[in-house]
């Protein structure tokens, strides 16, 4: 139980932080409906277990950033991936793979606007503030369209 708790805390705070970044960006209901689907079994447990339970390792960087591909646990990699095809808010939702390579599409000002609330909320939830140098160093990882990509680095003062 203990280990739910531990979840939910997290969550709700890391909620809390993009519901107040979201406003500051224009769209609060995306910040008030953000993460959802964290609440459902299928991601709930594989979560709660990956992060807080028998499984719990320390996964992130010093950045607060974790790579959620093969990590050896199936039902959180499989969570992970429902996850992002569920939430726009994720650049890997506009990622088409194709033939070994990745096509982009422009993400709509709604779900960029969220994806930089939710990039500086978790930053804010884990004590890891600085969402430019977190951008810097993952930047690389991050497969985005040239449009979304350049909107991102205006934001966050990248020249």
């Amino acid at each position: 139980m203990l280990k739910h708790l531990k979840y939910l805390s997290y969550v709700l705070r890391h909620k809390f932080f993009v519901f107040m970044e979201c406003c500051r960006l224009g769209i609060p209901w995306r910040g008030f409906v953000h993460d959802l689907s964290k609440f459902l079994p299928d991601e709930w447990f594989p979560y709660v277990e990956f992060f807080h339970g028998k499984y719990a390792k320390a996964r992130r960087d010093e950045t607060g950033y974790y790579k959620p591909v093969d990590t050896g646990q199936a039902s959180f990699d499989f969570a992970w991936l429902l996850h992002q095809n569920r939430n726009r808010h994720h650049w890997q939702w506009w990622v088409i793979p194709e033939g070994g390579e990745m096509h982009t599409q422009p993400m709509d000002s709604r779900s960029r606007r969220e994806m930089l609330a939710d990039w500086r909320g978790a930053g804010r939830a884990q004590g890891t503030p600085d969402t430019q140098a977190w951008y810097l160093k993952h930047r690389n990882d991050i497969v985005l369209h040239p449009d979304t990509r350049a909107w991102i680095e205006s934001m966050l003062h990248i020249t």
